[in-house]
C-alpha cells in the first residue's frame, strides 16, 4: 500500500502585530488546520493586538467610534460589544457610557479584546509571537521563499504579510531646531510622554486631528489647566458624533463620480438633501465610508491624486470623529479660555532658555507672530509617505525592487488582491500588504471596520495558496490591476 504524500505546510510571517497583523493571524488560524499552516507574527511589543492605536495605558485615550461599530469579526458586528458586556469593563469605567447609551471604552481595552481572542491560538502553537523587530526581508534566489531577519533571529517563510504599524509623525521643518530640546514631544504616544508638563504650563499642539484631541484630554486628566494652542494649516478640528445615530444616507455608488469635483458636488447635494430631511450630516459620511471602495475604484489615478491633495483634510475631520468624552474636554477648555484652535503655518522655532519660541503666520494674514511655550507636542499625523524609508524591513524590500510607494503617497503600491507590486509592475505572489499601507489601492483603510474586512480578505487570499502546487507558490503574477 502506498503511503500518502505529506501535506505541505505553508509558513506565513506577518510583520507587525498591531490590529492589522493580529486580525490576519486570527482569521488564518480559524480558517486553516494547524498542520497546514505555520503562522509567525513579528512584533517587538510584549503582546499582540494592541499596536500603536490600542496599546496606550492612558485612561483618557478612548476609541473614537461606538463599541457596537468595532469588531475583529466583520461578519459579526456585535463581537466586541458582547465581549465588553461580559468582561465587566463598563462597571470599572462608567465614564465609557455616554449619555445617549453609546459606549466608548478606553483604547487599551480594545487591544485586550484582540489579544484575548488570539490567545488560544498562541497557546496551541498555531500562532507564534516572534518578539522582535523585523530589520530586513530577503527573498530566496529561486523566488520560492523568504527570510525575515529580526532582532530575535531569522524567520523562514513561504509567505510574508506586511502589516507594519503607522510611522511616527514627521517633525515639521520649522520645528527641526527643537528636536532635541527639553519640552519638545516628537512621539506623543510614548509612555508618559506628557508626564513632565506642569499644571500651568503653556502648550503648543501642532495638529488638530484625533491625536491632538487625545493630548488635550490627557493633559486635562493629568490636572493641566494652563494655556493650550492647537495649530494646523487649516485649523479644522475633528468633528463629533451625533446624539442620535441614524442610518447611512445617500447613494454614491449607483453612478460613481469620475472626478474629484463631481464627487464634491454630489456630497454637497446629498448633505443639503439630508438637512432637508432632518438627517444629520454624519449619516451622509457613514454612507460615504461604506461606499468608499466603489467611489475610489471609479476615479482615475489623476483624480485620486487630486482628491487626496485637495479634499483629504476635510474628509479626515468629518470621517474620523472624536469620542464625546474627549469632545467635552475640548469644549470645557475652550469655554474656560484655556484652549484655542487656529489656522496657521509654522515659520520658525528656537529654544530660548527655559521656553520654546515658535513663529507662525495665521491664515489670511501677513504678520508673523512669535509665542513662547513650555512644551510643544507634535501631532501632525503618521508619516505614511515615508514609511518605506523609515521602516527597515520595508526599506530592504524597496531597495530590492519588491515593493514601491503608491502614486498618492499613502503607502505601498498593491494589487487588487492585496499583493505588493514590485518595481517591474508585477504583483509578487507571496508578498501581501494588510491594513492602512494598502489604502492607495483600496481607498478608505484607516477605520477599524475597513481594516478588519481587509484583514479577512488577505487571510482568504493566503488560504487559496494552500491548494496551489508547491512549484506555483513563489512565482510572480502578471501585471497587477493596481488602478482597479
Amino acid at each position: 500500500m502506498n503511503a500518502l504524500p505529506p501535506v505541505r505546510r505553508l509558513r506565513v510571517a506577518i510583520i507587525g502585530g498591531g490590529f492589522s497583523g493580529a486580525a490576519v493571524a486570527w482569521h488564518l488560524a480559524q480558517a486553516s488546520r494547524p498542520e497546514r499552516l505555520s503562522i509567525s507574527v513579528i512584533e517587538p511589543r510584549p503582546g499582540l493586538g494592541g499596536g500603536l492605536a490600542y496599546s496606550s495605558e492612558e485612561p483618557a485615550h478612548r476609541v473614537n467610534v461606538p463599541a457596537t461599530r468595532m469588531s475583529m469579526a466583520p461578519d459579526d458586528p456585535q463581537h466586541f460589544a458582547r465581549w465588553l458586556s461580559r468582561d465587566g469593563e463598563l462597571e470599572r469605567d462608567t465614564d465609557a457610557i455616554w449619555k445617549n447609551g453609546d459606549v466608548y471604552p478606553r483604547r487599551r481595552v480594545f487591544g485586550r479584546y484582540v489579544a484575548e481572542h488570539l490567545a488560544p491560538w498562541l497557546g496551541s502553537g498555531a500562532v507564534r509571537h516572534v518578539s522582535g523587530l523585523a530589520t530586513h526581508v530577503a527573498r530566496e534566489a529561486d523566488g520560492r521563499g523568504w527570510t525575515v531577519h529580526t532582532t530575535s533571529g531569522p524567520v523562514a517563510a513561504d509567505i510574508v504579510v506586511l502589516a507594519a504599524t503607522h510611522p511616527l509623525p514627521n517633525i515639521p521643518a520649522a520645528l527641526a531646531s527643537l528636536a532635541e530640546a527639553p519640552g519638545f514631544i516628537a512621539d506623543p504616544y510614548a509612555p508618559a510622554a506628557l508626564a513632565g508638563i506642569g499644571r500651568d504650563a503653556s502648550v503648543l499642539i501642532v495638529g488638530s486631528g484625533l491625536t491632538s484631541a487625545d493630548m488635550a484630554a490627557e493633559l486635562y486628566r493629568r490636572g493641566h489647566r494652563g494655556r493650550i494652542l492647537a495649530l494646523s494649516r487649516r485649523g479644522l478640528r475633528s468633528r463629533g458624533h451625533p446624539d442620535i445615530r441614524g442610518e447611512p444616507f445617500g447613494d454614491f455608488a449607483s453612478a460613481p463620480a469620475t472626478t474629484a469635483l463631481r464627487l464634491l458636488k454630489t456630497i454637497r447635494a446629498t448633505l443639503a438633501a439630508a438637512h432637508a430631511a432632518n438627517v444629520n450630516w454624519q449619516s451622509v459620511f457613514d454612507q460615504l465610508r461604506l461606499q468608499g471602495p466603489v467611489l475610489w475604484a471609479g476615479l482615475a489615478p489623476p483624480e485620486r491624486a487630486r482628491l487626496v491633495r485637495q479634499l483629504r483634510v476635510f474628509w479626515d475631520v468629518h470621517r474620523f470623529r472624536i469620542a464625546p468624552q474627549v469632545a467635552a474636554v475640548l469644549d470645557r477648555r475652550h469655554a474656560a479660555g484655556t484652549f484655542d484652535n487656529i489656522a496657521a503655518r509654522l515659520v520658525a522655532s528656537n529654544h530660548e532658555h527655559d521656553s520654546l519660541a515658535v513663529s507662525f503666520q495665521r491664515r489670511g494674514q501677513t504678520r508673523i507672530e512669535t509665542a513662547r511655550f513650555d512644551a510643544v507636542i507634535n501631532t501632525t499625523g503618521p508619516a505614511h509617505g515615508q514609511a518605506l524609508q523609515l521602516n527597515p524591513a520595508l526599506r530592504s524590500l524597496t531597495e530590492a525592487g519588491l515593493i514601491g510607494a503608491d502614486p498618492y503617497g499613502l503607502g505601498i503600491e498593491t494589487s487588487r488582491d492585496s499583493r505588493a507590486v514590485g518595481r517591474d509592475g508585477r504583483a509578487v505572489t507571496t508578498l501581501f500588504v494588510a491594513g492602512p499601507l494598502a489604502r492607495g489601492t483600496f481607498g478608505e483603510l484607516m477605520g477599524l471596520p475597513e481594516v478588519a474586512r481587509h484583514a479577512q480578505a488577505v487571510a482568504a487570499e493566503i488560504a487559496k495558496l494552500l491548494d496551489t502546487p508547491a512549484e506555483g507558490v513563489g512565482a510572480n503574477t502578471g501585471h497587477a490591476p493596481v488602478a482597479g
